[in-house]
């Protein structure tokens, strides 16, 4: 079977506009939207095992661990659940910095959301950066900032503003050499490409289900061996099992139904047989050779057009995503213009501030196309449309 981008977008009633917005949140298909009303709507209390209202809620939280770990080729048994990626990586780095003395080092990356930078830099640790080539968005080399007092390594999976994928079982291989721990951010990976974070090398692998067609949530998956290390500030009476015991308060059940309904749509991309996982491997495969097409046409176009200035050109595979501006135009009047025509391609950092200043775009950033699972070739045509019919002074 092959990918049907109509027969897909059939399950997403908001798609009122062509949306170039996911980086920033995807859009919802029915299905992820009945699970969260339907769990909303259901008897249900916190977990346990005496009532049917338990009993539900303890089968919510068992079904999204095992919808995650099937995403992320992950022990179910350590994936974790928060507010956020940001929460749950602030969370993370104060939890880890506990134990580092005024001499330990971590490396971060100004390729990054600052979502994986703020919360390592404020741990009060010695900061050593990696920078990038603006011209290509390529990362610099990680293994020459490396110590023995290297404790941690904050590295994306793919660049939210570029869409650079640097190599990160290479990465993983050197922050282990150097016996240190490497924390991804796979924000803007996961919804593009299939992902195991074992086969990564992820000590700590990051996501948000908002950007794979779920509720908003951020989601932490590790070795349960290496959470059961870490000890987490927590209530007295709250459970100190593994992965509970980093999860803050009552989870949000309607959220994670949501997340597994997100998960087990992403699986029927490509409608075929087997295990989750096999399924999820195929359609994100599937959904890899659409986006990758869309993304050249995409590309290809802006080029074409005078006056318009791309951003990075990575050598290596990367996510469907451009950054671009318009001679003599700003950000915000392109983003504008383009919004007024049906088009939303927002303008700015994205809070990929250190990566934005980087290139030379200062803390106002630029306009981002990302492409999603539903977007077609009409959507990328549209969005040349209004570049091309800028009014221009």
């Amino acid at each position: 079977m092959t990918y049907d981008v109509w027969k897909i977008r059939d399950h997403f009633p908001a798609l009122d506009a062509a949306h170039f917005d996911g980086p920033g949140g995807s859009q919802v298909p029915d299905v992820v939207g009945a699970a969260v009303a339907g769990t909303l709507c259901a008897a249900i209390a916190n977990r346990g095992v005496v009532t049917a209202a338990e009993r539900r809620a303890s089968a919510v939280v068992a079904e999204a661990r095992q919808a995650v770990a099937d995403l992320l080729a992950a022990d179910p048994a350590g994936v974790v659940f928060g507010r956020s990626m940001t929460q749950l990586t602030y969370d993370l780095s104060r939890t880890l910095a506990r134990n580092w003395g005024p001499d330990d080092e971590v490396v971060v990356t100004r390729l990054d959301h600052d979502a994986n930078i703020r919360p390592w830099v404020q741990t009060g640790a010695k900061v050593r950066w990696a920078g990038f080539d603006p011209a290509t968005g390529e990362l610099d080399p990680i293994g020459p900032l490396l110590s023995e007092r290297t404790r941690l390594v904050a590295v994306t999976a793919a660049s939210n503003l570029l869409g650079t994928r640097p190599d990160i079982p290479a990465i993983a291989a050197e922050v282990h050499d150097a016996g240190a721990l490497l924390y991804v951010d796979g924000v803007h990976l996961t919804p593009h490409a299939s992902v195991s974070a074992g086969e990564l090398g992820a000590d700590f692998y990051a996501c948000s289900p908002y950007k794979f067609l779920g509720p908003h949530l951020g989601v932490l998956a590790a070795a349960p061996a290496l959470l059961e290390t870490l000890h987490p500030d927590k209530l007295l009476p709250s459970t100190d099992a593994v992965p509970e015991r980093f999860e803050l308060g009552t989870l949000p059940y309607e959220l994670l139904a949501g997340t597994t309904a997100a998960i087990d749509f992403l699986a029927g991309l490509v409608p075929g047989t087997g295990s989750r996982r096999a399924r999820l491997e195929a359609s994100m495969a599937g959904l890899e050779a659409h986006e990758d097409a869309l993304l050249a046409r995409l590309d290809g176009g802006l080029a074409s057009l005078p006056g318009v200035t791309r951003y990075g050109a990575p050598e290596r595979r990367r996510t469907p995503t451009v950054l671009f501006s318009v001679d003599g135009v700003p950000s915000q009047a392109v983003y504008e213009h383009l919004g007024a025509v049906g088009v939303n391609a927002p303008a700015g950092s994205f809070y990929a501030i250190e990566c934005s200043r980087h290139l030379g775009l200062g803390d106002t950033g630029a306009v981002r196309a990302g492409i999603a699972p539903y977007t077609t070739e009409e959507d990328v045509d549209r969005l040349l449309a209004g570049v091309e019919s800028l009014p221009r002074g």
